[in-house]
């Protein structure tokens, strides 16, 4: 459900591993390319869709007797989205995320959204995280990923439709690591690409996703995760891919921050707003609301929403209090 990038390129990673999948595309026309040409021409013109797959813009069209559900919109539009489509669903249908943010107001995750729109038992819902960037897996370049859900079969079940010559997931049972692990690596991409946009170096981009993925398993101790699952596919690894990659819009758009543009100015060059501008408040909001201390989010959220200058942000957490490391990566300790 979603013709995105990651949409459309998952849906080629189902169907090269044999299942039949239906795209479902807001708009009619992008829903008749990918028929009549195999391709989507939104997003990559350049790469042949396999026979397996078809799409519709009638949501229940797609739904229709599907065992599994991928959803893959706008992390901030799945609740309205799903109030329209849950009275659609299979009754033991498999919903599987592949959106990596929180939810502004609630501060849910995706899975609990998920979970309150459609009454869906959790065993029932999975998340797919880890180095995703879409175009690279559109040509196929080898990568591994992470499918978590409660229900550890299911999960890999999950794993079993899923599994390429180029795609390799893994399993996990800790759904919440998973998820924040995916939210608040977008934010810290940000603050990355402001740094790169300075033009400072690689020690300082090295101090941030350290330091972001402190703040990370932080938050996740606090909500219950395995601290364990922020050093795999689903925590270090999606961190350091959306970090230093150009092909990541977070990385993009923080550039742009860094070298002088506005949030209006940074959307225009990657064509779009990036998740974690909008996640930033909602990961701070969480973060607040459980008492964990998220430096450099909050710093991010500054920048983006409050006009601070990311020069002035890098000075202010230069002159934080420091601590012992160990200390800093405790729940009770911040």
């Amino acid at each position: 459900m979603g013709a995105g990038s990651w949409g459309t390129v998952f849906a080629k990673i189902l169907a090269d591993a044999g299942t039949p999948v239906t795209i479902w595309a807001r708009r009619a026309s992008v829903a008749a390319a990918v028929n009549a040409d195999h391709r989507n021409p939104d997003y990559f013109p350049d790469i042949e869709l396999p026979p397996l797959v078809s799409a519709t813009s009638d949501p229940a069209e797609a739904l229709a007797g599907a065992d599994l559900v991928v959803l893959s919109v706008p992390s901030q539009t799945l609740r309205g989205n799903l109030a329209e489509w849950s009275g659609l669903l299979e009754p033991h249908s498999t919903l599987l995320s592949l959106m990596k943010g929180i939810e502004l107001g609630t501060t849910e995750r995706m899975t609990e959204v998920i979970a309150e729109v459609t009454g869906a038992a959790e065993s029932r819902i999975a998340v797919l995280s880890g180095p995703n960037l879409a175009r690279e897996i559109a040509e196929q370049q080898p990568t591994a990923s992470v499918v978590a859900c409660i229900d550890h079969g299911r999960a890999v079940d999950i794993q079993k439709a899923v599994t390429t010559g180029y795609f390799r997931p893994y399993t996990n049972t800790d759904v919440v690591g998973c998820e924040l692990g995916g939210a608040v690596k977008n934010v810290i991409a940000l603050a990355y690409g402001m740094a790169a946009g300075m033009g400072l170096g690689d020690n300082t981009k090295a101090t941030i996703i350290t330091r972001g993925l402190a703040e990370t398993t932080r938050l996740g101790m606090r909500l219950g995760a395995d601290p364990t699952t922020f050093a795999g596919l689903a925590g270090l690894g999606d961190l350091v891919a959306t970090c230093s990659s150009p092909l990541s819009r977070n990385h993009t758009f923080g550039e742009q921050l860094g070298l002088g543009a506005t949030l209006e100015e940074a959307a225009r060059v990657t064509k779009q707003t990036a998740e974690g501008v909008k996640s930033c408040r909602s990961i701070t909001d969480l973060a607040r609301k459980v008492g964990v201390e998220m430096p450099i989010c909050d710093a991010v959220e500054r920048v983006c929403h409050e006009g601070l200058d990311p020069r002035a942000a890098v000075a202010e957490l230069m002159g934080r209090e420091t601590k012992p490391e160990t200390d800093s990566l405790r729940s009770d300790n911040d």
